[in-house]
């Protein structure tokens, strides 16, 4: 039977990570926003609570959550701050793949550091010239003996420079192309890792993304995901689990934006009146209420047709990744204009969630290639 009311389970999930975000992340928000550091105190904090991984195993210190109660989650981090929100499930991100394809004792160990430490990861799969097109990857990691010699160039990788691991996809074989590809969980403090300085960036900037370039990084073979030729495999399994995750917090984002605006146009007095009162006004707020309604259906959407493994997930995952972060843009916008020069101003949050708002739309495969992911789909029937 279908129904849209959440169980006692998934509402205390919502109020968790809803309380930690009214503690933590939108207390800091402005100030992470202006530094464009990574958010180390949020994330130890989110470490202490429960917060961090939830979608990963119990015993290697997640939650077992399904991908709808990681949605439930993002959304309340995402209507705190996308930034900070995406800090914590860029980690998700990165060690899916580690939940995917490791063996047990890989898993064991390398989510025994993470979790001792207290770490991040990072996910390196874009390049100069190879974003939306994996196929273009050009890096490659040679195997000599038992290990592997990286060679490559990753740009845009999400908590690189804060990360103690990063989940690397390069070919083995180059001449194979991306039927080569292959992903690797390399320590950050391999010798032969050149780092950049992190992108100095228009929005969500409490989210730190560095080029890598890797000279000659020798890579132990017990450090491979999978087999060898596996990675493209791996790396989409990785984003349909995820692309939800960017949906709800595009979801999250809409509804701070659009909650502020609704609060700031009731009480906004013009002509002897609330604003809300021209039809101007209130038919904006309609279309956000509808759009943000919309959103969070087909959000929840996808993410219950991958946990009840259908075959629309993939589908699904694309279109709300698309309409979430399209329809994002389009409240965020409106609640700045709503607002008018206070929306404007940065007194208040809403010029920041309309920053915010705009990556959400281009990472994790633009929406462009979202499109491509769903003609594809409905044409193939």
């Amino acid at each position: 039977m279908i129904g849209f009311t959440l169980d006692e389970r998934q509402l205390a999930i919502k109020e968790k990570y809803r309380d930690f975000a009214n503690r933590w992340v939108i207390p800091n928000r402005l100030k992470y926003d202006k530094l464009a550091e990574f958010p180390w105190e949020v994330v130890k904090a989110a470490y202490s609570e429960g917060i961090m991984n939830g979608p990963m195993p119990i015993k290697f210190g997640g939650k077992e959550y399904s991908i709808f109660d990681s949605a439930i989650a993002s959304e309340e981090l995402g209507a705190g701050c996308v930034g900070i929100g995406i800090s914590i499930d860029a980690n998700t991100l990165a060690l899916t793949p580690l939940y995917l394809a490791a063996n047990e004792d890989q898993q064991k160990k390398f989510f025994g550091i993470i979790n001792e430490q207290q770490a991040v990861a990072a996910y390196a799969l874009t390049e100069p010239n190879a974003g939306s097109d994996v196929a273009g990857i050009k890096s490659a990691a040679i195997k000599h003996g038992d290990k592997y010699i990286l060679n490559g160039h990753k740009r845009f990788i999400t908590n690189a420079e804060v990360s103690t691991f990063i989940t690397v996809f390069a070919l083995t074989n180059p001449e194979k192309g991306a039927r080569s590809l292959t992903a690797f969980f390399v320590p950050t403090n391999s010798p032969g890792i050149e780092m950049k300085p992190h992108l100095d960036k228009m929005g969500q900037r409490a989210s730190v993304q560095n080029e890598i370039i890797f000279h000659d990084v020798e890579i132990p073979e017990a450090n491979r995901l999978g087999d060898e030729g596996t990675g493209f495999l791996i790396a989409m399994k990785t984003f349909d689990r995820t692309r939800t995750g960017v949906a709800a917090l595009s979801v999250g984002n809409a509804r701070a934006a659009y909650e502020t605006a609704l609060h700031w146009a009731k009480n906004r007095i013009q002509f002897g009146a609330p604003i809300t009162a021209n039809q101007g006004v209130s038919f904006m707020l309609a279309d956000m209420a509808t759009d943000l309604e919309a959103a969070r259906l087909l959000t929840w959407s996808a993410a219950w047709a991958y946990d009840n493994a259908q075959k629309t997930a993939g589908k699904l995952s694309a279109m709300s990744k698309l309409f979430a972060s399209d329809a994002g843009m389009r409240i965020t916008t409106d609640a700045v204009q709503v607002m008018g020069g206070d929306g404007y101003s940065t007194e208040f949050a809403v010029e920041k969630m309309m920053r915010d708002a705009k990556l959400c739309q281009i990472y994790e495969g633009t929406n462009q290639i979202q499109r491509l992911v769903i003609s594809k789909s409905i044409l193939k029937g």
